[in-house]
């Protein structure tokens, strides 16, 4: 049984007697120079002396061997993407290790890095692992004198790390250690991933079968976290983007309302999601171009309504006697929408004032917006808004050649057009 260390955790299984008794292990620690397995007896009775059969989990720990693994290959493409390949900024920083965990749910890497990652790195950094997944590399490890293995150029070693002398070195490379040993100094071993390490992992990284970068945030100044998953846990999160993708799609080919709606479902469900934080970006991405199209859609009706709204008032002021004329026409609460329409009619109606309310039904609230042309000194909209809009609770303001009210409860229209009419 490997008991917790390094970053790993521990395993899982069974001790069974000569005489039939079963433990069941449910954590594993060491102490000093003792491995102590904690758990409980499930069956018979045991006794010291007994001839016993360890039993590991093996299958958990073959998901656990997957991510230690990768976490090595995720600090090695950290190093090569943001120093390595990085841009100018990146000859003043260095990726350093500051913490891991690695069980059978996930793998979690600290790493020193002066800011967020861009989504551009990410992506980077999520590719590099899964190429080197496909690659079929085998992961070799040998125990070597400490002092010869420190000297190999491309190692990644904790700083401030205390290691046994010998040390076992855990290499993701085509070439065996021994041969790496004998030239340590040689820069071909840059493109490979070499630790000191006394977990279990893969034998080769293919095992993997798929990494997915699900998390990338800041825990302290100047520390970084990723979170990852690899072999089921990687295709699962891989399966729900793709479906997630492929509804975006779907809604894509929608329009107005059924955009909108649709965009707000999505929007909520893919905060949920537990994917690739890459994948993630950029549906999001999508999302904010969708929302665009709502709201240039939304202004073109919006832009429609004000134009048949203008026309009506023009309409009105030709059949109707005195300098004010009171209307409900429903276009929203925009109060752009109401300055364009008044913009509109004072083009062609010189000699009338106007009040206009206006409902949203969904919001449960209604506009008053009053306005006269220039030439005519004779109305105050701003007293006149006020005195249709008085006991209603309405928020507005405005000048004497327009103002405006914003009232809620539809219930209280009504009341507003009569007072609007006698004022």
């Amino acid at each position: 049984f490997y008991a917790e260390a390094g970053g790993q955790t521990y395993d899982t299984g069974s001790i069974k007697t000569a005489g039939g008794a079963t433990i069941k292990v449910i954590n594993v620690q060491s102490y000093g120079q003792y491995v102590l397995h904690l758990g409980e007896v499930t069956e018979g009775t045991v006794t010291v002396g007994d001839s016993v059969s360890c039993c590991v989990d093996y299958d958990r720990r073959a998901t656990i061997a997957a991510n230690h693994t990768m976490t090595h290959v995720l600090n090695y493409a950290l190093k090569d993407v943001l120093v390595t390949k990085g841009d100018g900024d990146a000859a003043n920083q260095s990726v350093d290790q500051k913490g891991s965990l690695c069980d059978e749910n996930k793998l979690r890497f600290d790493f020193s890095w002066g800011g967020a990652l861009t989504t551009e790195q990410l992506a980077a950094i999520e590719s590099s692992v899964q190429e080197q997944i496909k690659s079929s590399i085998p992961v070799q490890s040998f125990v070597a004198p400490l002092e010869a293995a420190q000297q190999i150029s491309s190692l990644r070693a904790v700083f401030g790390e205390v290691y046994p002398d010998p040390v076992r070195v855990v290499s993701v490379s085509n070439e065996d250690i021994p041969t790496i040993l004998q030239n340590p100094q040689d820069g071909q071993w840059a493109k490979y991933s070499i630790e000191f390490c006394g977990g279990t992992h893969l034998s080769n990284t293919s095992e993997a079968e798929g990494f997915v970068l699900l998390k990338e945030e800041g825990i302290a100044k100047g520390v970084r976290r990723i979170v990852g998953v690899t072999k089921a846990d990687a295709a699962a999160a891989t399966a729900k983007a793709d479906k997630f993708e492929s509804r975006l799609t779907e809604a894509s080919a929608l329009q107005g309302l059924e955009l909108e709606g649709a965009i707000k479902k999505l929007g909520q469900e893919l905060g949920e999601l537990s994917i690739s934080t890459v994948r993630k970006a950029g549906f999001n991405e999508t999302l904010g171009k969708l929302g665009k199209a709502v709201v240039a859609w939304k202004k073109g009706q919006a832009a429609a309504k004000a134009g048949k709204v203008a026309d009506e008032l023009i309409a009105a002021a030709s059949t109707t006697e005195g300098n004010k004329i009171v209307v409900r026409s429903d276009f929203g609460l925009d109060g752009k929408a109401a300055k364009s329409i008044s913009a509109a009619v004072s083009k062609k109606v010189k000699d009338k004032a106007f009040l206009l309310v206006s409902a949203d039904e969904d919001a449960g609230r209604f506009l008053v917006f009053a306005f006269a042309p220039k030439g005519l000194k004779d109305v105050d909209c701003k007293a006149w808004v006020a005195a249709a809009t008085e006991g209603t609770g309405g928020k507005g303001g405005g000048k004497k050649d327009a103002a405006q009210s914003n009232i809620s409860g539809l219930e209280k229209i009504d009341g507003v057009l009569e007072k609007a009419k006698s004022a």
